[in-house]
């Protein structure tokens, strides 16, 4: 992607992390294109697989939407195994003409795992399952890894504070989150 290229939609953070018996994803609600803000209220974030999975996107709209279709089709043919279904999906979207083109990262998470998936064929779970992907991502995923020891704060606290710290870094990411949560 040529970020030089005023015209190219930019910017996004997704956050997903888990605390005690929660695991949380967020999203900033900005889309920008260039120097302007197009949407201060976009919806970055979808439940899938009857809502037992969170799936957040940074990238291409269309793209993202393509991506969250593929996902819950997998997560059908793998009966809601989230791995398999993003081993699966990150294959087809390394290798099929159509799918490589597409310019997105999703970071999703159910009960048990929390993934970041990219085009480049990378399925990853981080060690601490705390993701944060997007241009604010790097400054929401070191304020959320600084909050999430704290004692007296749940996992979606540490998020909606982690996501304000990037929204106040990162001029790609604004501060209305929108935030989805399961309980395990």
């Amino acid at each position: 992607m040529d970020h030089s290229d005023n015209t190219v939609w930019r910017g996004t953070t997704i956050l997903s992390l888990r605390k005690g018996s929660q695991v949380v994803v967020a999203g900033d609600g900005q889309v920008s294109m260039g120097q302007t803000v197009v949407k201060s209220n976009a919806r970055k974030l979808r439940r899938l697989a009857g809502g037992s999975v969170i799936a957040g996107f940074a990238g291409a709209t269309a793209d993202a939407i393509t991506l969250f279709e593929r996902l819950e089709g997998k997560l059908e043919q793998y009966a809601g195994q989230l791995t398999r279904a993003c081993v699966e999906l990150a294959k087809d979207w390394r290798t099929d003409r159509y799918l490589r083109r597409l310019e997105a990262m999703m970071a999703v998470a159910d009960k048990s795992v929390s993934l970041i998936l990219s085009g480049t064929g990378d399925v990853l779970e981080p060690e601490d399952g705390i993701i944060g992907i997007g241009s604010g991502g790097g400054y929401a995923l070191a304020a959320a890894r600084a909050l999430i020891g704290i004692d007296g704060i749940d996992a979606e606290e540490v998020a909606r504070r982690a996501m304000m710290i990037a929204a106040g870094i990162c001029i790609y990411t604004n501060d209305k989150i929108t935030l989805e949560k399961l309980e395990y």
